[in-house]
């Protein structure tokens, strides 16, 4: 799960039906130099907050059939005017990206849940709505999924984030909770309140992504195969994290973890 690029995509996998392919290409190409507006070079704010608002225009105008002459708008019409409803997930992407230059935390576990709705939940939503199995109770599945993924990040990234980007995505209140500072994070303090106060947060998507497992089930064929290995991948990584001695180090997954993943997705 690298945060070097927009990684919640499942980007053209050959477990997506072939339908799904293109689309989704052309989708993350979209969300990718969106993300690259909000997160690379060295731009003021001012500048990446003017690239985004550009970029927007052009979906719209792509929306109404009127793209510009980038390859990406040109494709991003095509599958729009198939399915006028996924530009609302795409306008939801770039308030997650505007957050990314805007705002460095969250106060409450609340308000980066709300980020996570804008940052993570349109993927499977464009996903579903793509294949055509956007029902009601399949998009709270997906929104449970995504945002529990989109945690998992955060919490593998947690030095990444704050060294590289100062963003911190730990709520600020469950770390005064547990006595955790903001300068423990900046040294690299790896103390028994830190673990204690991410465990907390582990736990938190632990059960996100289960209320979201029946979806791996509900979906067919292929896809509904994608799904269960992206759910067993989650919960591999979530044991990964609580073996961590360390906080502030990524996570590894070992030979037999892979087994794991993949037999769970089958067989469960």
């Amino acid at each position: 799960m690298a945060r070097d690029h927009y990684e919640n995509f499942p980007v053209a996998s050959w477990l997506l039906p072939k339908a799904l392919r293109k689309p989704v290409s052309v989708i993350y190409a979209f969300a990718r130099t969106a993300d690259d507006f909000a997160d690379e070079g060295d731009a003021t704010p001012e500048a990446r907050l003017a690239q985004l608002a550009d970029y927007e225009r052009a979906l719209l105008n792509a929306a109404n059939n009127n793209p510009n002459e980038d390859p990406v708008f040109i494709a991003l019409a095509d599958v729009m005017n198939n399915d006028p409803l996924l530009l609302q997930p795409l306008q939801d992407l770039l308030i997650a990206f505007r957050a990314d230059v805007t705002t460095k935390n969250y106060q409450t576990t609340e308000q980066l849940l709300q980020y996570c709705r804008y940052s993570a939940n349109p993927v499977g939503r464009l996903i579903l709505q793509l294949s055509g199995h956007d029902s009601t109770q399949n998009l709270l599945y997906s929104d449970a999924i995504c945002s529990a993924l989109q945690l998992i990040n955060f919490l593998q990234d947690i030095d990444i984030d704050y060294q590289d980007k100062q963003r911190l995505y730990l709520p600020l209140d469950d770390m005064k909770k547990f006595s955790v500072s903001e300068s423990d994070i900046a040294q690299g303090q790896n103390s028994p309140q830190l673990a204690q106060c991410v465990n907390h947060q582990i736990d938190r998507a632990h059960n996100m992504l289960m209320a979201g497992k029946p979806l791996g089930r509900a979906l067919p064929g292929r896809l509904g195969l994608e799904i269960r290995l992206t759910l067993s991948g989650g919960l591999q990584v979530i044991k990964a994290l609580r073996r961590r001695r360390n906080i502030f180090t990524q996570p590894l997954l070992r030979s037999h973890d892979w087994l794991i993943i993949a037999s769970r997705a089958v067989f469960t």
